[in-house]
């Protein structure tokens, strides 16, 4: 199999080494020189992908940024032949898929909206590495929901990753769920980092300031624009969490011991249901 992907940062690097890793040729390209350099010469990438090679891919993953990812789709379809899956790998899928679809329909080819869930808080070729999507959720946008051969294809075409589940939903639906599990908890991570108490935190921090603080450490340009992009969803997320927390802070200002207890079991509770160990003590 022959596997073209563009953009080689963390998720697009990985790709790569697992797809070398797994016997596969790869083409790729990146905008980073240096990049690009590097992936040639460390054999992530076997060659260059542009317009004349990337009708030998039977693959093609977008791992750029959702604004990226449409320019460079809607640059390269009309060099894309027909039975070539394209999938991105976006963080947010309404705006890509939505002219993924379209470019699909109007040249041929196979469009699916895709997104793993794995990744590190750090960014960047130099921290990709072939296993860092084995075992993980994938995340699927395909333009139909019954066609169960285009979903064996893409399981076939996308085994060498090593991917643990795959889930199949709508980009609306990927969107504002994505704004709870992972835009949320970025954004309080990083906001928590910023008390001026986070400066004397060493020696008096355990697991609790180590997990809550991991993806305080992110790549800023790209969340600004996976944040804007999913701005309604991610907005809802946050009045809700804000409301939570001033129901705690009133709580405590009013020394209201009971309501605070309230608070916590709810919490407690809400924690239990969504892990499937619901208790009602």
């Amino acid at each position: 199999m022959t596997v073209g992907i563009c953009g080689l940062g963390l998720i697009g690097g990985s790709m790569a080494k697992a797809y070398k890793e797994s016997g596969h040729r790869v083409l790729a390209y990146d905008l980073n020189e240096s990049t690009m350099g590097y992936a040639l010469l460390a054999k992530i990438a076997d060659d260059v992908l542009n317009e004349k090679t990337i009708s030998e891919c039977d693959l093609l993953l977008i791992a750029l940024y959702p604004q990226a990812a449409v320019v460079y789709l809607k640059k390269i379809a009309p060099f894309i032949k027909s039975d070539t899956l394209v999938m991105d790998l976006c963080g947010t899928k309404a705006k890509i898929c939505e002219a993924g679809f379209a470019l699909a329909k109007q040249y041929g080819f196979t469009f699916v909206g895709g997104h793993p869930m794995a990744g590190t808080q750090y960014s960047g070729i130099k921290y990709a590495k072939a296993t860092l999507f084995k075992g993980a959720p994938m995340v699927l946008v395909p333009p139909v929901f019954d066609d169960m051969a285009l979903l064996d294809r893409i399981r076939q075409l996308l085994s060498p990753a090593g991917f643990g589940k795959f889930s199949v939903t709508t980009a609306e639906s990927h969107d504002e769920r994505i704004a709870f599990t992972s835009q949320l908890a970025h954004v309080v991570s990083n906001a928590y980092v910023k008390s001026p108490s986070a400066q004397g935190h060493k020696g008096f921090s355990a697991g609790s300031y180590k997990d809550l603080t991991r993806v305080a450490w992110l790549n800023e340009h790209m969340w600004t624009e996976l944040f804007l992009e999913n701005k309604k969803p991610l907005l809802y997320e946050l009045e809700h969490i804000i409301e939570s927390l001033s129901e705690y802070r009133d709580a405590i200002l009013e020394n209201d011991s009971e309501r605070l207890c309230a608070l916590l079991r709810d919490g407690r509770i809400a924690k239990e249901l969504v892990d499937g160990t619901q208790s009602s003590k």
